[in-house]
């Protein structure tokens, strides 16, 4: 046997989560990804939605890829990997909601507005892990800033522009999809800072004793919930929804 290949294999411990779900989770990125590109079951104006639902997750197993083997190798978050990822498929997450708005009247300055809210979640989150000091001030601090982008966005879909324009389409289809994803960032979106808070300086690392492998245990685990569950929620709009839309100035 080649003891050359066999060196090159790293071992995965078999009580480790943490690697577990790095694989489950390219796999099933990968899996949804090949399930929203296929959208001939859908009317032509929700194939945009699908295209995007699609690219969302594949951009997330390519990454993924590369983040399980980081992982195996070194041991260690791979956070740059990991910031790479979601600075790409968390505005597109957020392009959905103009998407779905838009045959009620939805202007082009709500995605931008959305896309620069996640922008400003994402840049402050990624300083405060990648750049943390150890602190729990640090860790508080850009963990806030961060949360600013966060709650503009949640509010937008709540009660803001996003869900106004839902109600306005008059479609029922669309204003409980529009519905479902304000609950899956209420909810879903709610699992990244407790990784957040897991790394050195944070609130349950200092408070719990909560280790950093505990970030991408729950990353991954907030990742496969939300990416896979927004394509889902846009894909049973797209095949529910018989009803022509209507614009409104």
């Amino acid at each position: 046997m080649n003891t050359t290949l066999l060196a090159d294999i790293v071992e995965i411990s078999k009580d480790d989560p943490v690697a577990f779900t790095f694989f489950t989770g390219y796999m099933v990125m990968f899996a949804a990804s090949v399930f929203f590109f296929e959208r001939s079951r859908v009317d032509g104006k929700w194939k945009t939605s699908l295209l995007v639902s699609g690219l969302i997750t594949g951009i997330a197993a390519v990454h993924y890829y590369y983040m399980r083997d980081y992982y195996a190798s070194t041991g260690t978050n791979p956070t740059a990997l990991r910031y790479i990822d979601w600075t790409l498929t968390v505005p597109l997450m957020c392009v959905e909601f103009y998407l779905l708005t838009k045959p009620a009247g939805a202007k082009v300055g709500l995605m931008w507005k959305l896309i620069v809210a996640s922008a400003w979640m994402l840049v402050a989150g990624y300083i405060g892990e990648a750049f943390t000091d150890g602190t729990t001030g640090y860790s508080v601090t850009w963990g806030v800033l961060s949360t600013i982008g966060y709650v503009y966005i949640l509010y937008t879909a709540w009660f803001g522009e996003v869900k106004q324009l839902g109600d306005a389409s008059g479609n029922p289809t669309i204003v409980r999809g529009i519905k479902t994803l304000a609950w899956f960032v209420l909810v879903g979106w709610a699992i990244y800072p407790i990784g957040y808070m897991c790394m050195p300086g944070g609130w349950l690392n200092v408070g719990l004793g909560w280790n950093s492998s505990n970030v991408d245990l729950f990353y991954n685990i907030a990742d496969a919930i939300n990416k896979i569950g927004f394509g889902l929620v846009v894909y049973n709009i797209a095949v529910s929804d018989k009803q022509p839309q209507t614009a409104t100035a």
